[in-house]
């Protein structure tokens, strides 16, 4: 993770949310006097929240465990020509 001081942050703003956003890496912005803090876009926060939220749910932690299995012994679904069709078809 970058890190960049608040003086460098606060003068190069815009530049540095742009960075965070189109190559979605966060950004760690220390200050001298003070907590250090991390800038992240909107859209990686989502994505991190609700990677927390299932893997701190045990009934979605289970099933992915049993869809594992499932495919690893090649005893999933097959799903039929039409239903193929239609996925692909969206």
């Amino acid at each position: 993770m970058e890190s960049v001081s608040v003086n460098q942050f606060r003068a190069m703003l815009k530049e540095y949310v742009e960075k965070v956003i189109s190559q979605h890496n966060p950004l760690k912005v220390t200050r001298r006097n003070g907590a250090d803090f991390v800038v992240v876009s909107a859209e990686d926060w989502e994505r991190e929240q609700e990677t927390l939220h299932i893997l701190q749910s045990s009934d979605l932690m289970q099933q992915i465990s049993d869809s594992f299995t499932t495919h690893q012994n090649m005893q999933g679904y097959t799903p039929s020509a039409e239903e193929i069709d239609e996925i692909f078809s969206v």
